[in-house]
């Protein structure tokens, strides 16, 4: 690889952008397929037969043999089946490549074997994937060769939504209609489109792909379920932003350089907190296709990794004692004439547009916390949210001293008369120039926090899709966007009508906003005394999903029906319970055939040492207080094993569904750390070179 990049010249390159559309379709079929991106309407078939063709053209020019149907089923991962573009070879044995409208706009993959919970029965095979066609194609170049990936949703034979995919469209659209109707009323008329715009950071550990091999917990969960912590972690802070190692660096580039064909716009790159730790984060996109931009940027980090010797670690707590991953999802919304709906301007306290919008989200949030939390629930992120490194698992909004200041005047006067100012920053300095400086702080422990003109919602996990907590924003918001309609519209003073429903929902939702410390215990209990509920687990999460207020909400919108959402908790709980079940039985798998033999091996070689001490004439206490050391803890460790064994058979005995789940999490998970304690001890003691896998140390330091 060239060591100069021309960023310009390869970006975008194997997307079947807008660009290369205007440059090879016949002008008719260009605009009616903009017609279909931008308003919706239906594609014909003749259409897309000749965009169909274009494209196979671009893409066999890329070197693409095969096409997909690119989709993103209830698993948390993207599927795809190939297709090579050949067809059926003519009398003389010859073969044409051939892609048609049909096989553009609609597949057919198996839909048996995805997650449907309850939706499908296993015998019913059918479901369809059908082209999104407002996320662009793309050739996606790796070992099987060049691939055309084609962005599709994913459907039952019945019409229910297996994927992420579809509601989120569904989503997009009941955020567009209502704030439309919003804006309608203080005038635009210009506008015609509104989208929800999304910048998902994305954190990740890199660790020596050699040491991941030889760890079993790795391979099998994505996190180490056993491991004592190494004399240096994060503590002097020294590898936040710090210098990027040369082997990291080299990673980073060819990520980049990747990413950039492939349209995405990755434009910070740091190493974060924890040590082998680091960060990616790209401009604001549409949010149908920041999803599927954030589903490539996770698959395009774990291929490099290989490359490079590495393993790409995104679970959201691979090691215990260190800062989590997460994925800051960055949200607003915005017209197709360039109006940032959470632009409060340089005096935020006249703008009665922006404080309405504020005001909606206010609401929204208070609203369906419940909804929002659930969102980003996941099993790896039980181990990461309320911790004293993330956001806490109680929602709030940090709104900054500005508009906080705004809406206490609003509350209590019914009017704003000014905000506060930003000022200058005294370097105290002379050759450094004064800053001009924000009226607002930032405030790392919120979780939904206002950060100049959007929020950034910091509570979904490093590995999870982006989708699910996009899904709630839009939805959550339209609703509250609609119900304001209702009022305004049949306001006979507008002007005032707007003030007086402005102060109603910030007057009965302030006690969602916290622009304090979300780590301390005292939030906690302030939070218990306004009411915000506070859901520290996955499985006390999924309840929100089928709630009266959530099926009512849905459905209202037409983003989920009634049984989409019981399948999805059923889904959810699913997935819980399957997730611990791996990490029990990987637990005891590694403690048996791997843990509990080296210590044993490590007690004779301590007890040869007495013997032979002794047996020299020498005092050999040392020696002695160290195998009785080793031996309890040994003896501590097999009790908690076949404690562990006992429970994990028994789970087998627990009805399927939100009873199993609770039972993995109350029952199998505090045994899981039972076995950990005595284990971790044992590694403080044991020799190294008897230790069976690479220490912490090893993993994150020496990469």
């Amino acid at each position: 690889m060239s060591e100069f990049t021309n960023v310009a010249e390869i970006f975008g390159s194997n997307v079947f952008n807008d660009a290369v559309m205007q440059e090879r379709l016949p002008k008719k079929v260009y605009k009616e397929l903009k017609k279909t991106i931008e308003e919706g309407k239906e594609l014909d078939l003749a259409t897309a037969d000749v965009i169909a063709h274009e494209m196979k053209e671009w893409a066999i020019e890329k070197g693409a043999t095969h096409y997909t149907h690119w989709f993103q089923p209830l698993t948390g991962v993207t599927a795809e089946k190939h297709d090579s573009f050949i067809s059926a070879p003519d009398k003389n044995g010859k073969v044409l490549m051939s892609f048609s409208g049909k096989e553009l706009i609609k597949g057919e993959p198996d839909a048996s074997s995805f997650p449907s919970g309850g939706l499908r029965a296993t015998f019913e095979a059918r479901g369809y994937t059908a082209w999104d066609c407002t996320s662009p194609a793309f050739v996606r170049q790796d070992a099987a060769g060049a691939t055309l990936c084609i962005p599709t949703a994913f459907c039952s034979y019945t019409g229910e939504a297996l994927d992420q995919k579809t509601p989120l469209l569904r989503s997009m659209e009941a955020i567009n209609t209502e704030a439309l109707r919003l804006l309608r009323l203080f005038g635009n008329t210009t506008s015609k489109k509104v989208t929800p715009s999304v910048g998902p950071e994305q954190e990740y550990f890199l660790v020596d792909k050699a040491k991941y091999l030889q760890r079993k917990d790795l391979i099998y969960t994505g996190r180490t379920l056993f491991g004592a912590m190494p004399p240096k972690g994060q503590e002097l802070d020294d590898h936040y932003f710090g210098n990027i190692r040369q082997r990291i660096a080299a990673f980073m580039k060819e990520v980049n350089e990747e990413l950039w064909k492939l349209g995405v716009t990755a434009k910070t790159q740091h190493n974060e907190v924890a040590p082998a730790q680091h960060e990616l984060a790209p401009i604001y996109a549409e949010c149908n296709v920041a999803v599927d931009h954030n589903q490539i940027v996770m698959k395009t980090l774990k291929m490099v990794a290989c490359r490079h010797g590495l393993q790409c670690l995104l679970h959201e707590k691979p090691f215990a004692g260190v800062n989590g991953s997460g994925k800051h999802n960055n949200w607003s919304i915005t017209t197709d004439d360039g109006i940032n709906l959470l632009d409060p301007g340089t005096t935020p306290h006249e703008n009665i547009q922006f404080l309405l919008v504020l005001a909606c989200i206010l609401k929204a949030v208070d609203t369906h916390a419940d909804l929002l939390r659930e969102s980003a629930a996941d099993v790896g992120n039980d181990h990461r949210l309320g911790a004293n490194e993330a956001p806490p698992a109680i929602i709030s909004i940090f709104l900054g001293e500005q508009l906080e200041d705004v809406v206490e005047q609003l509350i209590s006067t019914g009017e704003a008369t000014h905000s506060l100012e930003g000022g200058k920053l005294m370097t105290g300095v002379k050759t450094l120039p004064d800053l001009t400086k924000d009226a607002t702080d930032r405030n790392r422990t919120s979780p939904f926090a206002f950060t100049g003109n959007k929020f950034e919602f910091r509570m979904v996990g490093s590995k999870d899709s982006i989708a699910a907590p996009n899904i709630v924003l839009n939805t959550i918001v339209a609703e509250a966007f609609a119900e304001a309609s209702d009022v305004l519209e049949k306001a006979d003073d507008f002007e005032m009508a707007v003030h007086d429903l402005i102060k109603k929902y910030l007057t009965e939702h302030q006690r969602i906003i916290f622009n304090g410390n979300g780590y301390s215990d005292a939030w906690v209990e302030e939070a218990e005394r306004r009411g915000l509920p506070n859901i520290k687990s996955m499985v006390d999460a999924i309840p929100a999903l089928t709630t009266d207020k959530a099926i009512g909400l849905f459905e209202k919108f037409h983003v989920f029906t009634k049984a989409e959402l019981e399948s999805r908790a059923e889904i959810q709980y699913e997935t819980y319970a399957k997730a611990i079940n791996i990490e029990a039985k990987a637990m005891i798998d590694i403690a048996s055939k791997q843990i509990i033999p080296a210590v044993i091996k490590y007690t004779k070689s301590l007890a040869d040492t007495v013997n032979a001490v002794t047996a020299a004439g020498a005092e050999a206490s040392v020696q002695s207080e160290l195998l009785a050391e080793t031996s309890g803890l040994l003896s501590d460790t097999k009790v908690a094993l076949q404690k562990l064994i006992d429970l994990d058979k028994k789970s087998a005995e627990v009805p399927e569904g939100a009873e199993l789940a609770h039972y993995f999490h109350e029952e199998i998970v505090p045994a899981m750390a039972e076995l950990r304690a005595p284990v971790d001890n044992l590694e403080m003691i044991v020799d190294k070179e008897m230790w069976p896998m690479p220490s912490y140390g090893d993993l994150m330091f020496e990469v």
